[in-house]
């Protein structure tokens, strides 16, 4: 399959490091030590996931290489959802005013970009789909804590859209090569490392480290796992991709799979953590810098210890 078009929204409203200093003490020298964030986007109070989520595919209408209405699938991710009934994928479709097609809403934490994408490539090797929309989104300020000095300086809000294809519509398309997920929920602190329960309490990072190590761990292995079912090596591989979760993991993947620096790409050091859309967001940002025949590798891994990576050949 083919991703033919990609797009993002990020909110207007930019939280410095300095808002945390004043509201609980942690330094701009104590975030940026440990996580790499300088400043992340909030969304504004009249916003919301789905409508960041709609900005984003609005955005990407604009220079769509085929018609919206060919659009027969829409597969819409998230784990900070406005409405759990009427779903970021129902607001997508209603948006697009497109009638008697696969609407689907998925969460896998901040794996769940993957997890859509190999969704859609389902679909389409079940011929049920020939073009479909993945859009991602997550709001996490309208759950998290500022005044928590443990996770509450991570977040931001943010959206991305991918518009899909079964078959190549243009020379410029990206074709996805493969997609591998799966799930550690039964390893370390698995169950309660990193949650977030909206009818009790907001984000709560009560084992940070345990989730650390296995970041860390499940990328690097999914990475290598990849290149190597697809007869690569890290050699071969153009650029890197890692969930936008923290900029020291970032670091230290890069360094178990000896990657040079520059091929490993990260916004959170001016956007925060973007949840699952934080790769997405990345991919659409970095598009100028990729060549025709980069390999690159998209790595994921989640609250509840699901991970995955997704392998594009530009």
């Amino acid at each position: 399959m083919f991703i033919s078009h990609l797009s993002r929204y990020i909110p207007e409203n930019i939280v410095p490091n300095a808002h945390f200093t004043q509201i609980n003490g942690l330094t701009d020298e104590w975030i940026l030590s440990r996580t790499g964030i300088q400043e992340r986007r909030k969304a504004n109070l009249k916003e919301n996931t789905n409508l960041l989520a709609i900005q984003a595919v609005r955005k990407g209408l604009e220079n769509l290489p085929f018609p919206k209405e060919k659009i027969d699938l829409i597969v819409g991710g998230t784990y900070t959802p406005y409405d759990t009934i009427h779903t970021l994928a129902h607001a997508i479709q209603y948006d697009l005013n497109i009638s008697d097609i696969p609407v689907i809403s998925v969460s896998t934490a901040c794996s769940t970009f993957v997890n859509a994408m190999e969704i859609v490539q389902g679909y389409f090797a079940m011929n049920k789909a020939n073009f479909a929309l993945v859009v991602v989104a997550d709001h996490n300020t309208a759950y998290s804590n500022d005044l928590d000095t443990v996770g509450g300086h991570l977040w931001g809000d943010g959206a991305s859209a991918f518009f899909v294809s079964k078959t190549r519509q243009t020379e410029q398309d990206w074709e996805v090569m493969d997609i591998i997920t799966a799930g550690a929920g039964n390893v370390g602190k698995a169950n309660e490392g990193v949650f977030l329960r909206p009818t009790q309490e907001g984000f709560v990072m009560k084992y940070g480290k345990d989730v650390f190590l296995n970041a860390c761990q499940y990328m690097t292995k999914v990475t290598q796992d990849i290149l190597k079912r697809n007869n690569l090596s890290l050699n071969d591989l153009s650029y890197f991709v890692p969930h936008q979760a923290n900029l020291r993991i970032t670091k230290n993947v890069a360094q178990q799979l000896e990657l040079p620096e520059e091929k490993a790409l990260s916004n959170i050091q001016y956007l925060g953590n973007t949840g699952c859309a934080g790769c997405a967001i990345a991919l659409d940002e970095n598009k100028h810098l990729f060549k025709k025949g980069d390999n690159i590798v998209v790595a994921v891994f989640g609250g509840g210890y699901s991970y995955g990576a997704m392998l594009v050949k530009v």
